[in-house]
């Protein structure tokens, strides 16, 4: 590989990145028919860049949703390694999945398309983040902060459900009602008895 192809490559690499980032906030305002002058816009290029890196919408919405779970698995890898305590890697990255949920039911109706190009989608979903989500509970179970019978399924399982958006039920509230139930998935404290 020559300097130049390398510098190229390497160019294209991050307007593909800039598209991805750019059609995620598209997609989180507009839901997936967001326009595709929209996303160039946001990324800053011309549509033909758009049209370059991803022929199809199907194309641009299956990467967009390859590119979120990607980086919520990257995301678990990282916490795990910075000292912080085993309750707060979990805590965080669930803020993160949340994130990742709301752009999820933007790409809801096209995941239930038959586009091939959007195949398997959900098979990603347990193949990456499950044993994501498994190596931080694990942390947490091994520090005995969180209860030891809760499993990565069903807790994704239970915040994706708290996920769902609606009138006056957004993000926010979503994030709050999370942080309530990873509350519950923690170990009891025991407290001595007030003296006097």
């Amino acid at each position: 590989m020559t300097p130049t192809t390398g510098v190229r490559q390497a160019g294209m690499q991050r307007s593909r990145e800039a598209l991805l980032s750019a059609a995620t906030e598209a997609f989180v305002e507009h839901g997936v028919q967001a326009p595709v002058r929209d996303v160039a816009e946001r990324a800053g290029v011309g549509v033909g860049t758009v049209y370059r890196h991803f022929p199809t919408r199907a194309d641009l919405v299956g990467a967009v949703y390859r590119h979120q779970v990607q980086e919520c698995t990257a995301l678990a890898a990282s916490l795990l390694e910075q000292p912080i305590p085993a309750v707060e890697a979990l805590e965080r990255w669930m803020a993160a999945f949340v994130d990742f949920l709301v752009t999820k039911h933007g790409l809801s109706e096209a995941l239930l398309s038959e586009d091939p190009s959007l195949v398997n989608l959900h098979a990603l979903i347990l193949e990456e983040l499950v044993p994501a989500c498994s190596s931080l509970l694990a942390a947490g179970q091994d520090a005995g902060e969180v209860d030891p019978q809760v499993t990565a399924f069903t807790l994704l399982r239970a915040v994706g459900n708290l996920s769902i958006p609606g009138p006056g039920y957004g993000r926010d509230e979503a994030r709050q009602m999370v942080t309530r139930l990873l509350a519950g998935c923690r170990t009891a404290v025991t407290h001595s008895p007030r003296e006097g």
